[in-house]
């Protein structure tokens, strides 16, 4: 049975996943365009112009929440509320509160690109929003919450894809991290003081920040890996039962790496080394999950020669398996006493965001854009094939300039003299990396260049074609006899 796009625009809710499509284009720019400008201001200072809004310190924050949660969350957004109903072949449950979702995530944004540049912040790492929109952001969650999982009781099928583990996960696991966080004691209206003091303080942030990274950007992105890398490739996943394991084995495990951020500080020692042990164990799911996505491409690898949106996927967990091998390195304490406070750690996070979310976020967006809008396929083929180089060349040159960068800065600071001396001045380091600065700038640049690409190709689908009304296959709520064949 098959259904063409206006049948199953009237049987699903795309009109909210339209909405956080189209915005999570936008806030890539937006995001990005922040990001190049402040790599730009550690080249040239100068370039914030003297206006405290434009400094470093005001922009940076600005950069993280603009890519993470307004890049990130909205492609999040719009892939869990499509991938949901389709897998459950149900409406999304109340539309209402689907549509409250949209418009008070896209306000909670513009309340961070206000408040943030006005130095209004908590200054916790992925955290810096103040508690009015704390708990703007909170009633969002609990909407968001009731959408999903309301949309999984009314399933039509029994069964429940591996990819809605991941997403509902992701959106209980975020809810307990922002709240708990978030506690806080407001003084006035846009200031408030953590709840809690010194190491306390530092060993909640970290639990909550590495796992914001952990469900809000792998998870989550698991989620969405498991669902359109199979549909793209028109195979069944590997191995469901891998798939489960995996599941089970990163919810587990991921909860317990935070400390990891904390050593060799007073955090206690055991803890250290918990977060230390538990970061190795990570390996172990994550290579797991990634084996599993890539070898879903048997008996399909020609068609990386000629399919630019399945090039992005495959890329995608390579950069995945990549960086979490390196975050599992990089926990060791002799690994860390090198890399901490360096660039190389700015190298280590953009392989995650920009190689595994955004490439991940590009494969589905090009999949989905065409369905959503009842067309044949996205405006050019030959642009989503340019797109695909110059965001892998850019990542690339980004990373790679960082690393090399990250190591040095280690080396310089910690060489010594013989009479115990600094062999090297804080300056010296500084001066040594300014080349690298350069070629990290060239990297983003490529990058961005890319998102505008990719802006203009989805702007040319939606608006410069003719709705063609191809027939959808209608999706398999259940893994199928070949799916289970592969466990």
């Amino acid at each position: 049975m098959a259904r063409s796009p206006a049948a199953a625009a009237d049987t699903f809710n795309y009109t909210v996943v339209r909405q956080f499509a189209i915005m999570t284009v936008v806030w890539g720019i937006v995001g990005m365009l922040v990001g190049v400008v402040i790599a730009a201001q550690l080249l040239w200072p100068q370039l914030n112009l003297d206006i405290p809004w434009l400094t470093y310190g005001r922009l940076r924050p600005l950069h993280t929440n603009a890519v993470i949660f307004a890049f990130g969350g909205s492609a999040l957004f719009a892939a869990s509320y499509y991938v949901v109903q389709r897998t459950c072949q149900a409406r999304l449950f109340c539309g209402k509160l689907a549509a409250f979702t949209f418009w008070g995530w896209q306000t909670v944004i513009l309340a961070a690109a206000i408040t943030l540049p006005l130095g209004i912040t908590t200054s916790k790492e992925y955290a810096e929003l103040e508690w009015p929109i704390d708990i703007l952001i909170t009633l969002i969650w609990v909407a968001y919450a009731i959408v999903f999982f309301g949309t999984i009781v009314k399933r039509r099928s029994k069964h429940i894809y591996v990819a809605n583990w991941f997403f509902g996960s992701y959106i209980l696991t975020i809810a307990i991290l922002h709240i708990v966080n978030n506690i806080e004691i407001p003084v006035s209206f846009w200031k408030s003081y953590s709840a809690y003091a010194g190491v306390q303080d530092a060993m909640v942030q970290w639990w909550y920040g590495h796992n914001a990274v952990g469900f809000f950007l792998t998870t989550s992105f698991l989620g969405m890996m498991y669902y359109f890398i199979p549909k793209q490739a028109e195979r069944p996943i590997y191995s469901y039962r891998l798939s489960i394991v995996h599941f089970w084995a990163l919810a587990f495990t991921y909860m317990w790496a935070g400390p990891h951020h904390l050593l060799y500080t007073s955090l206690p020692d055991w803890t250290q080394s918990l977060g230390m042990v538990f970061s190795l164990i990570l390996l172990a799911p994550s290579w797991g999950g990634m084996i599993n996505g890539i070898m879903t491409l048997s008996g399909a690898w020609h068609k990386l020669r000629t399919d630019p949106i399945l090039k992005f996927m495959v890329v995608s967990l390579s950069f995945y398996g990549m960086s979490t091998f390196e975050g599992s390195m990089m926990s060791i304490r002799t690994v860390n006493a090198l890399s901490h406070y360096t660039d190389w750690t700015i190298g280590h996070v953009h392989s995650g965001a920009l190689g595994w979310v955004a490439m991940i976020t590009f494969g589905m967006l090009y999949y989905l854009i065409p369905r959503l809008w009842g067309r044949e396929k996205m405006y050019s083929t030959r642009l989503i094939e340019v797109h695909f180089w110059i965001a892998t060349i850019g990542v690339v040159l980004y990373i790679a300039s960082m690393w090399i960068a990250g190591v040095m800065q280690g080396l310089m600071w910690r060489a010594t003299e013989a009479d115990g001396s600094l062999t090297y001045s804080f300056v010296e380091s500084v001066k040594s990396t300014f080349p690298f600065y350069a070629i990290r700038l060239m990297g983003g640049l490529l990058y961005l260049s890319g998102m505008l690409l990719m802006a203009y190709n989805v702007f040319k689908t939606v608006i410069g074609q003719t709705p063609v009304n191809p027939v959808i296959p209608e999706d398999l709520p259940v893994p199928s006899t070949a799916t289970l064949a592969h466990a």
